[in-house]
């Protein structure tokens, strides 16, 4: 365990990555219960009276190295589940809906209490090994702090909540890629994320907040290029090695999925927009 302390490390963060996402389909109001860690799932944070009701659509799973950051290297996996509504007081009530992180694990504390506090990402600890194997498949495996059922989250678990294999698809050529392309799709690649609880975790890493807040990341790259995502959580014997039930993690998920991989990522988490919570919703 590092003893330094946590500095807090406010916006904006420019960060340097090599990213592997995999995009999915989500149904609404179906999200299966590993959608959240333990701590957000019991708090309104996953609340749908609290913070909005699932309306699925597009979802993606991300896997990120990052090399640099303003807190250092880290590793983390993203859990977005696809679009949520959520009230806001302009001229009156209104809902609206966008996307949001429900589950997200990282492996230092210092990423994990500046995520939650500017950006109220609900950041867990976790360790994460990663195998590069000699025909460019890369394999990640993520174990995290808060599935022990130890509160303080101090140690990881011994089972891996998820793992995946990347394989590049040798015959297709790199082409540049930014996720602010997909506006002009239609899309809205901000975030919206509500209220955090705080946890008791051991390294003070689990501050809570009190604040919505949305960000809209950027992404891009000059070298992207596809894989085949190997998505089954069986091990070489069969079994799954795993404690989620879905045996390619997410329900009704295919074994395997088109990838998109982003070496020399520069990613941008800017300053967040907060405001409070509704009236009607305290």
């Amino acid at each position: 365990m590092d003893d330094t302390p946590i500095v807090p490390a406010p916006a904006p963060w420019k960060l340097k990555a090599t990213v592997y996402i995999v995009g999915f389909y989500s149904k609404a109001g179906q999200l299966p219960d590993h959608a959240y860690s333990p701590l957000e799932r019991d708090s309104p944070y996953a609340s749908a009276a609290a913070s909005g009701e699932h309306k699925g659509g597009t979802a993606w799973f991300q896997v990120i190295r990052y090399t640099e950051s303003p807190v250092g290297p880290y590793d983390e996996l993203i859990v977005c589940p696809g679009h949520f509504s959520y009230d806001v007081e302009e001229g009156g009530k209104r809902t609206k809906t966008n996307l949001r992180i429900s589950r997200i694990y990282v492996s230092q504390k210092y990423t994990c209490w500046n995520g939650r506090t500017n950006w109220n990402v609900p950041k867990h600890l976790a360790r994460f090994e990663f195998d590069d194997l000699d025909d460019g498949t890369t394999v990640v495996r993520v174990y995290p702090h808060d599935t022990t059922g130890d509160i303080a989250e101090a140690l990881p678990s011994d089972v891996p909540l998820f793992q995946a294999k990347f394989t590049p698809l040798r015959w297709a050529p790199s082409f540049p890629f930014s996720v602010s392309w997909l506006q002009h799709l239609g899309m809205d690649p901000a975030l919206v994320q509500p209220p955090l609880p705080a946890g008791e975790g051991s390294q003070g890493e689990l501050p809570g907040t009190d604040r919505w807040c949305k960000i809209t990341p950027g992404e891009a790259t000059k070298r992207a290029s596809l894989a085949w995502a190997d998505m089954s959580q069986r091990n070489m014997q069969g079994e799954l090695t795993n404690g989620v039930e879905h045996e390619n993690f997410w329900p009704g998920l295919r074994r395997w999925k088109l990838a998109l991989k982003m070496e020399e990522a520069v990613i941008d988490f800017g300053e967040g927009v907060y405001w409070d919570i509704p009236r009607t919703k305290r």
